[in-house]
């Protein structure tokens, strides 16, 4: 009989747990998250959620920590003026997350207007939520026509179910790159651009100086025709790494990488702008067609023998999508 009711118990238990935790979407490389109403799927052309056939948009974006408490002290009225939307509401939440601020508006009247009884157009929603690490900003737009389909009360629990996420899983953030790496040789995911490029690095040990071995991998458009032109265009690119000085070249010469594919390695000792100290600097061109990559591995001179290995390791296991 006890087991019985334990089992009840736990049946129970998983019944009362709340669905929407499971429900929560996250657009591509966000930390934001929210569960979007019925009908709106993940935008391809933006961060957030849409119904392109009603013209309904939710957009969300992660501004630093310190921006909630400027949302706090601004006037929303006189912000939401001048992009043309009158207020209607502004009220305080408490969210998972920690505090929020809600306003809700419509689109303003233009002089002249009022008198000929023009519609409000849209109704705009506007969440700001404070977590420890960031601030997230979720816009909604919902025209007139298509508040039916999309009443206050589902705008507002889609916003209001809103999660960020510790981080992004390392293969979604991977996913937003022109390319494919299998390989990050034991490096941290860094700042990504996405369609572009990506920085990995190591993270420093408690005590270590902030100066440690990273890469940076971006796509660049276009292939020089012509091998000879292949050694002036690494050095041109290479003069524009920043945060170097004094640099020497210490080798420039072409290769070929695994299959054949043509590339180019350039390789300098120099200092950092910043301390001084002694950095190795290898960079590398990969030629595609229509396209290249452009790698530049820096590291503390005194390390560079492994750093360079895990380089190379980075390099080799590029692939196009």
């Amino acid at each position: 009989m006890a087991r019985a009711g334990s089992t009840l118990l736990f049946l129970i238990a998983l019944l009362a747990t709340p669905a929407s935790a499971a429900e929560v979407t996250y657009p591509a490389g966000s930390r934001i998250g929210l569960v979007p109403p019925p009908g709106m799927r993940l935008s391809a052309s933006f961060p957030g959620f849409e119904d392109r056939e009603r013209s309904v948009a939710i957009l969300v974006t992660g501004l630093v920590a310190a921006a909630y408490a400027e949302f706090e002290k601004a006037d929303s009225a006189e912000d939401l003026k001048r992009q043309g939307v009158a207020v209607e509401t502004r009220e305080t939440l408490t969210l998972p997350s920690g505090k929020a601020l809600l306003v809700i508006g419509h689109d303003a009247e233009a002089p002249g207007e009022a008198s000929k009884g023009a519609s409000k157009n849209s109704r705009t929603w506007l969440l700001v939520a404070s977590t420890p690490d960031m601030t997230a900003l979720v816009t909604a737009r919902v025209p007139e026509a298509a508040r039916g389909a999309y009443p206050d009360a589902a705008i507002r629990a889609a916003l209001t179910s809103l999660v960020v996420r510790p981080e992004v899983p390392a293969n979604e953030q991977l996913a937003l790159l022109p390319f494919k790496m299998s390989e990050l040789a034991g490096f941290r995911i860094g700042p990504i651009f996405p369609g572009r490029a990506i920085v990995l690095t190591d993270v420093p040990s408690p005590g270590e100086k902030a100066l440690v071995p990273s890469i940076t991998v971006t796509m660049l458009p276009g292939t020089p025709g012509e091998a000879g032109e292949r050694d002036e265009l690494a050095r041109s690119i290479f003069r524009t790494i920043p945060n170097l000085k004094e640099v020497r070249i210490t080798e420039s010469q072409p290769l070929r990488l695994g299959g054949g594919q043509q590339a180019h390695e350039l390789m300098a000792t120099a200092k950092e702008a910043a301390s001084g100290a002694d950095v190795s600097v290898v960079q590398w061109l990969r030629f595609g067609a229509g396209a290249s990559l452009h790698l530049v591995g820096v590291a503390p001179t005194a390390a560079w023998t492994q750093a360079y290995a895990r380089f190379r390791s980075v390099r080799d296991g590029i692939e196009p999508r």
